[in-house]
């Protein structure tokens, strides 16, 4: 604090300050000489406060009014002074890009979006511990907990605890599909359904076995193949109570009891794949 000065007015000044928590931040509003002062303009009021005048026309050129900025004072300052700009660099390096310019109508607001860029969490999840920056989704993560579901669907009455959600949601009803891949052209009504569908393209496959390694692009995927580990076979047969562990399975099975065969042979009508060895 003690290199940095008063500027005499606002267009004198070469830093710009902000306060964010106990800390002060300059940012550099052009290059900056080597040896060059350092000099920051607070505004009218406090340039009144500290007997300097605000009109560069009246200075006197031979007497030099600048004053060097108290610390005590600058908590008070900025509060007059009400920067809303997210413009600082807080991570001490000078040469580091800025944060990223968001401007607020309100200090509050500020206070809370820095949140974001400093990694603190203030609030706390008192079922799982997990933590967050801003109050509103801890709100939205305590639906998990809850159950609820504020948000409905006017067509098919179905319920979700994201607004969000419920947008992608009516896509379904609406028929539109704003996802594009880039790569096969194919479109998609829910975001999430598009990010699964990339990895067909890139190979991705981030969910693992933990049994036997293998790897599956979709973790609905690989809660079916851990069936096979676990032995679990949720699915059953209503007219022979056998199980499966897989839905395809348990409907394959079903045409056993319906007799449906779904596969024909354009000349006889019979099991397609037996059938078809008379052919060759």
């Amino acid at each position: 604090m003690r290199f940095v000065n008063c500027a005499r007015n606002e267009n004198e000044q070469n830093l710009f300050a902000s306060q964010f928590l106990d800390e002060v931040f300059y940012k550099t509003l052009r290059r900056v000489s080597k040896g060059e002062e350092s000099l920051v303009w607070y505004g009218d009021d406090y340039a009144r406060h500290m007997g300097i005048s605000s009109s560069s026309k009246k200075q006197d050129k031979n007497k030099d009014t600048r004053t060097t900025i108290p610390d005590a004072n600058f908590k008070t300052l900025t509060e007059k002074q009400n920067i809303n700009d997210c413009n600082v660099n807080y991570s001490k390096r000078p040469f580091q890009r800025e944060v990223c310019l968001k401007r607020f109508s309100q200090k509050n607001s500020l206070q809370k979006h820095m949140l974001i860029h400093s990694g603190e969490k203030p609030f706390h999840c008192d079922a799982c511990s997990q933590k967050f920056s801003v109050k509103s989704n801890l709100q939205q993560h305590m639906r998990i907990h809850s159950g609820e579901k504020p948000f409905h669907c006017d067509v098919c009455s179905q319920k979700f605890s994201l607004k969000s959600n419920l947008q992608q949601h009516m896509h379904i009803h609406s028929g539109e599909k704003p996802f594009h891949c880039d790569v096969c052209s194919q479109k998609f009504s829910v975001k999430c359904n598009l990010q699964q569908h990339m990895r067909i393209h890139s190979g991705e496959k981030p969910f693992h076995c933990d049994v036997c390694s293998q790897k599956f692009s979709q973790k609905g995927d690989l809660n079916k193949h851990m069936r096979i580990h676990s032995g679990e076979k949720p699915f059953h047969c209503d007219v022979c109570s056998q199980k499966f562990s897989r839905k395809d399975n348990l409907q394959k099975h079903m045409r056993i009891h319906s007799g449906e065969k779904l596969f024909h042979c354009d000349k006889v009508k019979s099991n397609l794949k037996r059938h078809l060895v008379i052919h060759r």
